[in-house]
């Protein structure tokens, strides 16, 4: 693994501890974070099979600090985002809009590099890797309201952070679209990924 991958992680651990110090709803700060505990052993073992670019790294670096950031304040009561709201004069806090948005844009880089050497062309790639985003924002949606309906339904308002949008969970998926559909802007780029991908996989 490179060093500057290695860096990566320290960092985001750091953070990740940083942000699990009194959360602001203990019971909804671990339901948050149950997919990192099952994805961030899964992410560094594809990125010792496959070598992430750093790029994709940096990103995924991103989403994953506001991730935590949401998790210890609640996308809903996420206070530093009060500013934003009152400014323009929303009328709920849409950081957890953001955070899916997010999702879309800065996560579809490294899922390409996971689908690259199982496909045989670039715009194979990029249509899984897009389905990829709206599946696992669609079923997130779905999970969320399963786990709440089911276990913890006294944390309704903190987890979901529907905040009386009964629209919200489709608000957020088509957020995490939208921002996946911005990757497409950058096709000349996903070729030459996939290209340094299969150089490096042929010469492996």
């Amino acid at each position: 693994m490179d060093k500057s991958h290695k860096i990566i992680y320290i960092i985001y651990i750091s953070i990740w501890i940083l942000m699990a110090i009194n959360p602001r709803y203990p019971e909804d700060w671990f339901l948050e974070n149950i997919l990192v505990f099952i994805f961030f052993p899964f992410v560094i073992w594809m990125d010792m099979k496959y070598n992430y670019t750093f790029l994709s790294m940096i990103l995924i670096l991103i989403f994953s600090s506001f991730h935590a950031l949401g998790a210890h304040y609640t996308y809903a009561e996420m206070i530093y985002f009060d500013y934003i709201t009152h400014f323009f004069g929303f009328e709920r806090n849409h950081f957890d809009r953001v955070v899916h948005f997010l999702f879309g844009l800065l996560l579809f880089r490294i899922l390409f590099e996971m689908i690259v050497p199982s496909v045989t062309s670039v715009k194979t790639a990029l249509f899984f890797t897009f389905s990829l985003i709206v599946s696992i924002s669609i079923l997130y949606e779905i999970l969320e309201w399963l786990v709440v309906l089911s276990l913890y339904p006294e944390l309704s308002i903190a987890f979901l952070g529907s905040q009386g949008d009964i629209w919200d969970a489709q608000k957020d998926s088509f957020a995490a679209i939208i921002g996946a559909l911005l990757n497409i802007l950058f096709y000349k780029n996903y070729i030459r990924l996939w290209e340094s991908k299969k150089y490096n996989e042929f010469f492996k």
